[in-house]
């Protein structure tokens, strides 16, 4: 994509509203703009973002057996009347009634709507386990929605839900889905951290939040140091094994929130705990019966006799994801993306415009990136370039000026604390763009 013809309204000041790192860049890297509190219009360069992040969570999901549908945003009140909980949940719920005086919702998640499909459509125990999910907007009506993406009104989720025809069929579901976001946040760069849980307005007696490190977390955490040091990147599974080990060997360590911690317990663990802030990124409940008791949800079982399903359901915060990472990853001169995230790779420099071996030599560089790169071939000053590009936070970034082309270099830069900058061939800068490109783990 040329930046001349790109959507991309960045700003060079913090806006005044913004008060956490995440929304102050969002807004100044032109990725979202507010469309009433707590609700935002996501731009080309957030909505780039958002997708990717939406497909990493799509793949890891189809790769432990969920299988995608898609749920609509207004559910019929009568289904949540059904499982008790319309009038327990309060006000964040957005209650609507139509021209038929029908009560309607502006779903906060969909346990009852997927209790109602599931109960309509499975009639034996030979099509259990299920586990079905979809990527979809939610609403909560927050009393104070703020922090931009982190904590807005409407937002992105992804939730699924497993089915079961016992207990202990529900508990390898629920470890299927605890190993998947292990390995869903691994792949976007992210060390996530499993932590013992309360179940809130969903319910249930087994839960874990998943929760980044960032020093601007709305969380206090304590951990084991000894969990910091697993690394699931690359790390293969096989979903049809016992996957107990697996959620042993990350749960067995210690790590808890603020509301969960045991200070005794802490003590033990002398200069291994680490005190730090996270950010919860995902959320994991096992409920039994919860919903199928009250909405009749059952199947006959071997013997015929009917027996309720066991549920769980998975929530990842697709949208918060894109605020979560930006504030674990970023610097003073602005966002710095995790390539399996960004929005683009490579951002592409021309100091020159018009020159025509500078020209010449970005759109061969153009040509080869194709989808992957952000051309800069604005008339602007090279300052102007360099700041929005650190602004905007893409991995790399290749500089063509006529001092460089002269001498048959351009300049690779990686973006970060650990990045660097080396002057090579077009060529070389190629294949060094092409032998880092993150490959699927």
């Amino acid at each position: 994509m040329r930046r001349s013809a790109y959507f991309l309204p960045t700003l060079k000041e913090n806006p005044s509203e913004a008060q956490i790192v995440s929304h102050r860049l969002m807004l100044r890297a032109g990725m979202i703009r507010q469309s009433s509190a707590g609700i935002y219009s996501w731009l080309p360069m957030g909505f780039r973002v958002l997708k990717k992040i939406e497909q990493i969570v799509r793949e890891e999901q189809n790769r432990a057996g969920a299988q995608e549908l898609l749920m609509p945003t207004i559910q019929p009140a009568e289904l949540w009347k059904e499982s008790g909980r319309y009038e327990d949940y309060g006000k964040e719920m957005l209650r609507i009634v139509d021209r038929h005086d029908r009560g309607m919702l502006y779903g906060p998640t969909n346990e009852e709507q997927i209790t109602a499909i599931f109960r309509e459509c499975v009639k034996s125990y030979r099509e259990l386990p299920q586990i079905l999910y979809h990527i979809q907007w939610k609403f909560r009506d927050e009393v104070r929605p703020r922090f931009g993406v982190m904590r807005g009104r409407e937002f992105l989720m992804k939730d699924a839900y497993s089915f079961d025809l016992d207990a202990a069929g529900a508990r390898r579901s629920y470890q299927r889905m605890f190993v998947s976001y292990m390995r869903t946040f691994a792949r976007m760069g992210l060390k996530a951290i499993p932590m013992r849980a309360d179940t809130g307005p969903i319910g249930g007696d087994l839960s874990h939040e998943f929760q980044i490190l960032a020093e601007t977390g709305e969380s206090a955490v304590f951990i084991d140091r000894a969990l910091l040091a697993t690394d699931w990147a690359g790390r293969e599974v096989d979903y049809s094994s016992d996957l107990s080990p697996l959620v042993d060997e990350l749960t067995g360590h210690y790590a808890a929130t603020d509301e969960k911690h045991d200070p005794a317990m802490e003590k033990t663990l002398g200069d291994r705990l680490l005190s730090a802030r996270g950010i919860e990124v995902g959320h994991i409940f096992y409920f039994g019966t919860k919903y199928s008791k009250p909405m009749n949800a059952a199947v006959p079982g071997p013997d015929g006799t009917p027996v309720l399903v066991e549920m769980g359901s998975y929530g990842i915060g697709v949208s918060r994801l894109v605020g979560a990472i930006i504030e674990a990853s970023h610097d003073d001169a602005g966002i710095i993306w995790p390539e399996p995230v960004a929005p683009f790779r490579v951002g592409l420099i021309n100091l020159k415009p018009g020159d025509a071996k500078c020209d010449e030599a970005c759109a061969t560089l153009y040509r080869a990136l194709a989808d992957d790169v952000l051309y800069d071939d604005r008339d602007e000053r090279a300052g102007v370039k360099f700041a929005e590009m650190d602004l905007i936070g893409l991995p790399w970034q290749v500089v063509v000026g006529p001092k460089g082309i002269a001498g048959g270099t351009v300049e690779l830069k990686r973006r970060g604390a650990a990045g660097g900058r080396e002057e090579m061939t077009l060529d070389a800068a190629l294949a060094k763009l092409a032998s880092t490109r993150p490959g699927r783990s």
